[in-house]
């Protein structure tokens, strides 16, 4: 696939950008709480200092309500993954420092995701939750525009199954991104350098190189691949009566979870699991249009010079705001989680 194995030298630029803003961190900031900074902890919205610099920063940006929302869960899961490291590095169980690094990685990918390096990102559009924008949007890449562009003139769905098969198109799209981001930073931080090996075989080598350490590029490989290869039978054959799933998220999994080494009893369990997840993802998705039409709301009565009116919608506006990042994180937690257990399964295939 043209779009995840040819990066443009644009995306290295930027990525290196966000590297240099990711250093200017002070040592005891990257290792997580300041001592002595007892004021600012309680201030700050969270307990790892880089955080709280990374999310005062992301106020200045423009980004949507809702992006920022998605932004705040995010550092909330890095939050947490931080905290776990400084215990296992107390207790000696990081030696070789790769929980550290990648650590930084997924901050750096985190950065860029959100347009934190400096440079602005074409791909960075807010998500509009109350219009799709199907008309307007595209999808980067000329074989999922070749797919959809049939899908459409094919009349084998109804409407509401073309957006959905829609948020599919995208949840692919977004997949590429994030494997693109994550192969550039782990290939910046491995420091394979370009004058050992032969120009022309360069970027097979180096992928090989990285594929061969670092699971979790191979995994969202195996995940983008399948993920094709469902797009292309369903935007052919249409949708299956008997699907079960709808997000594409959940439908990652459960097709990952039926290629790992899980025994029926655990497939079983796993498949009542992901319906409960799915069921969540739906109720953050609900906040989340919710929370748009309120910061919609809210500009339009800051006009109008209402001040209990303006009170009012203030309040249902930190309201949803709050929730939204609840459950924003919880969904990205229960992600975290089961994509672990789908890892573990697919290692021992490979065993």
């Amino acid at each position: 696939m043209a779009a995840v194995w040819a990066l443009p030298a644009l995306a290295a630029a930027l990525l290196l950008a966000a590297a240099g803003q990711a250093s200017k961190y002070s040592r005891e900031a990257n290792e997580g709480l300041a001592a002595g900074d007892g004021k600012r902890r309680e201030a700050g919205e969270f307990r790892v200092v880089k955080l709280n610099q990374v999310w005062e920063k992301a106020q200045r940006l423009h980004l949507s309500a809702v992006k920022l929302a998605e932004l705040h869960s995010d550092l909330k899961i890095q939050e947490k993954d931080e905290l776990s490291w400084k215990k296992l590095k107390a207790e000696g169980l990081d030696e070789d420092g790769e929980k550290e690094a990648k650590l930084r990685r997924n901050l750096n990918v985190i950065m860029t995701k959100y347009g934190m390096n400096g440079k602005k990102d074409s791909h960075l559009v807010d998500t509009n939750y109350i219009k799709d924008g199907t008309e307007s949007d595209t999808l980067d890449d000329p074989r999922l525009e070749k797919l959809w562009s049939k899908a459409k003139t094919s009349g084998k769905f109804s409407d509401e199954e073309l957006d959905k098969l829609w948020r599919e198109f995208k949840h692919h799209k977004e997949k590429i991104r994030e494997y693109n981001i994550l192969l550039e930073t782990v290939s910046r931080t491995e420091d394979i350098h370009k004058n050992l090996i032969n120009p022309s075989e360069e970027n097979l080598v180096k992928e090989e190189i990285l594929h061969n350490k670092h699971r979790e590029l191979k995994e969202k490989l195996r995940s983008i691949n399948q993920g094709f290869e469902r797009l292309r039978k369903v935007s052919h054959q249409g949708y299956d009566t008997t699907s079960e799933f709808e997000e594409p998220r959940v439908i990652d999994l459960w097709d990952m979870a039926k290629s790992a080494n899980f025994t029926e009893k655990e497939l079983e369990s796993f498949r009542e699991e992901l319906k409960h997840f799915e069921a969540k993802i739906e109720k953050h998705h609900h906040y989340q249009k919710q929370l748009e039409i309120s910061h919609e709301k809210l500009k339009h009565v800051e006009g109008t010079g209402d001040k209990d009116h303006l009170n009012r919608n203030k309040e249902k506006y930190a309201m949803l705001q709050e929730k939204t990042k609840e459950l924003g994180y919880k969904v990205k937690k229960h992600l975290q989680d089961l994509s672990s257990r789908i890892s573990q399964g697919l290692q021992h295939n490979e065993l």
